[in-house]
């Protein structure tokens, strides 16, 4: 069955799955973003291969969401895959069921200060990336399988119609705040551990958490970016340069970055979920 890391984009996803990766697949806890690629994205193109003809007609990847799921777990292993997608039910197509799901932890992150990072990220103005947030999207590659072999359609919704999908059942759900991450990441992934070890036989020891959280920290998730080591990055849609990934981190302060508009519409169209989460 699949435990699932999920988030809106640029929520700290990432940055989770290398903390995790690192757990599960390391012996002394020194991460690499070889590691991370054995936490896989999912929808991904290499699980529809089978069920879906034309990889940018969302209507045949919605209609086979559980059918991957279900050959994915014909093996009875359990696995963590990360997702963008949001927990919805489109025409009776659910994008899971209890049969495929075991658990969850969902990454959620103040979307005032998602702005700057959709915003680099989209290469988007700031207006753009609070619209962004605001109206349902779709995102994800719609090239052909010979085009592109990795990337695929996922229905965002708006962000707190993402947060609520994923948090609605709050059944073998760990919710992870991106500001706790960054305040405390270690009493963060504390957390992350104990609720792992409810699922998987995890073998760990404070040297190895230590070490964990050195080489997953943000700043040297950033300059093993900047050495060419990370592989996800985006493109800059004006001039093809690489996008960088790790933007802004804990620098990444919303009063000194957006709008008072901007600020504005985010907080009339998100309110019960900012406060909810203690964000206003």
């Amino acid at each position: 069955m699949i435990i699932w890391l999920a988030s809106y984009p640029k929520s700290g996803n990432t940055w989770v799955r290398s903390m995790v990766s690192s757990l599960l697949y390391s012996n002394d806890g020194n991460f690499n973003f070889e590691l991370m690629l054995k936490v896989s994205q999912f929808p991904e193109k290499k699980y529809f291969k089978d069920f879906v003809n034309d990889f940018g007609n969302f209507n045949e990847i919605k209609e086979s969401w559980i059918l991957a799921q279900d050959k994915i777990n014909l093996d009875n292993q359990i696995k963590i895959l990360k997702t963008h997608q949001g927990k919805y039910t489109v025409d009776k197509n659910s994008f899971t069921n209890n049969q495929n799901t075991l658990a969850t932890i969902y990454i959620v992150r103040d979307p005032r200060t998602l702005i700057t990072s959709i915003s680099n990220h989209y290469t988007l103005s700031i207006d753009g990336a609070c619209d962004f947030l605001t109206t349902p999207q779709i995102i994800g590659n719609t090239k052909k399988w010979e085009d592109k072999e990795t990337g695929m359609q996922c229905l965002l919704g708006k962000w707190s119609d993402h947060y609520r999908s994923w948090t609605r059942n709050k059944n073998n759900l760990l919710l992870i705040k991106y500001e706790d991450l960054i305040q405390n990441p270690e009493n963060e992934f504390k957390k992350i551990i104990y609720f792992l070890k409810k699922y998987l036989d995890i073998k760990t020891d404070d040297s190895k958490n230590k070490k964990i959280l050195e080489t997953t920290s943000f700043e040297n998730l950033k300059k093993m970016e900047q050495k060419g080591l990370f592989k996800e990055n985006v493109l800059n849609k004006k001039d093809d340069s690489k996008v960088n990934f790790f933007h802004l981190g804990p620098a990444n302060n919303w009063k000194n970055n957006i709008n008072e508009n901007a600020k504005n519409k985010i907080e009339k169209n998100f309110y019960d979920e900012m406060r909810e989460l203690k964000y206003l």
